[in-house]
């Protein structure tokens, strides 16, 4: 190809995709001078190596969920720790802009860019909080390894768990209207309740003493937390499954609501209800591709059975039942899909006696639905391995539309009460 068609088809791609010849850099992972190079590729100087026109070629310009600015947005929002946007999905859908995004990750960022058109900024710690648009709702899935079960549970000890006070640092600076949060249900119980406790007293301005120097934190989000915050909180854990996803996942949900915009006179507790679950009965082949289709790189190995096999066997042995997990179409749900899954699939094994096949794992589609994404949702921006990573890190939809749903019922009407005479 000549170098002037490298060129047009270079800056079409990137156009199409709506972005700055930087966002671009960034999305193909160009580190130092990457704006530069790109701009250099369009001018036709030079042309990309033959891996990274590849990767400009495997880029999609299709974009599902690319934000029109047609008409005045209902609400602006930020979406933080926004992995792949399954949080920012429902509040998008229902009026919502997206004024600001932030994702470390490079592989979800990519993700993200092909179903949202926007390159989320990286690490939230190097991000003045006053660089950050004003916005209505603050949304964020901060980081839960710290917290949870396949973790070691070591909490604000872990610089994953101190991702919360970049949360509050922005809060504020910002002082939204409302915020909405999301962790595993362990945050619950983690340090016996007081790691929740301590959050819950930091969101509604109730703490009092110096967090300990040992807690590892930036200067910024230290030196905020002499800025008391006023907010009302709820707290309450959910599961996928009561909203109509096979999947036995719990989450915890904190929102909050800003006293000082709203007004102390305004009581959310009557203002603010948790959205009540269907509870409609759910079934795992609901969301399974059909079988004849289904490649057979995801049928798991004879060794790797094998080997699940003995581990369960010495697991009952021992009296606990670990061990993998197998299900079948007529399952009621699955064990909750993980970050981890990619490694041997052991949590979710799909049966397959039927077909005298071992058991497979799910596919990223399969993955996609079990989180409730949509069927036009891009799931193969990216590896399978890194896309069961995104899946199993992300959110069930249907659990934040529902909260999404109430969250902005609520504002809706405590904005009518405060303008009221």
């Amino acid at each position: 190809m000549l170098t002037q068609d490298f060129a047009k088809n270079i800056r079409d791609k990137r156009e199409e995709l709506g972005m700055t010849q930087l966002e671009f850099a960034h999305l193909l992972g160009l580190k130092d001078n990457g704006e530069r190079t790109v701009s250099g590729w369009e001018r036709g100087e030079h042309h990309p190596s033959t891996s990274k026109w590849q990767l400009i070629c495997d880029l999609k310009t299709h974009v599902p969920f690319k934000q029109s600015h047609k008409h005045p947005p209902a609400f602006r929002f930020i979406d933080l720790f926004a992995g792949i946007g399954g949080i920012r999905l429902p509040y998008q859908q229902q009026g919502g802009l997206c004024v600001f995004s932030s994702e470390w990750d490079k592989f979800a960022q990519k993700t993200y860019a092909a179903n949202f058109g926007e390159l989320p900024a990286g690490d939230i710690t190097q991000i003045a909080a006053t660089d950050i648009p004003d916005h209505d709702i603050l949304l964020g899935g901060f980081p839960c390894q710290a917290f949870s079960q396949a973790g070691l549970k070591r909490g604000f000890s872990d610089t994953r768990g101190t991702m919360f006070f970049e949360i509050q640092r922005i809060l504020a600076q910002k002082r939204p209207k409302a915020f909405m949060l999301e962790n595993v249900k362990q945050l619950q119980g983690h340090e016996k309740g007081r790691t929740l406790a301590t959050i819950l007293d930091i969101l509604e301005g109730r703490n009092v003493q110096e967090l300990p120097l040992d807690i590892p934190m930036s200067d910024d989000a230290r030196a905020a937390l002499s800025h008391r915050l006023n907010y009302q909180v709820f707290y309450k854990v959910l599961r996928a499954a009561d909203f109509g996803i096979p999947q036995n996942r719990e989450r915890i949900f904190i929102v909050g609501f800003n006293r000082d915009y709203f007004g102390e006179s305004i009581d959310f507790t009557k203002v603010f209800n948790w959205p009540t679950p269907p509870c409609v009965p759910t079934r795992v082949g609901d969301i399974l591709e059909d079988s004849q289709y289904i490649d057979e790189k995801y049928t798991i190995s004879e060794k790797l059975w094998a080997g699940h096999v003995r581990r369960k066997s010495e697991h009952l042995n021992k009296g606990n039942g670990f061990g993998y997990s197998l299900f079948n179409a007529n399952s009621t749900h699955t064990n909750t899909l993980s970050a981890r899954y990619y490694k041997d699939g052991s949590e979710i094994l799909i049966d397959q006696t039927e077909l005298n096949k071992r058991p497979r794992k799910l596919t990223p589609r399969e993955c996609a639905r079990l989180q409730g994404f949509p069927e036009n949702y891009i799931v193969d921006a990216v590896s399978d391995v890194q896309a069961y990573k995104q899946f199993g890190n992300s959110v069930t939809v249907p659990v934040i539309r529902a909260v999404a749903h109430q969250l902005l019922t609520a504002i809706n009407t405590a904005q009518l009460l405060r303008e009221s005479p």
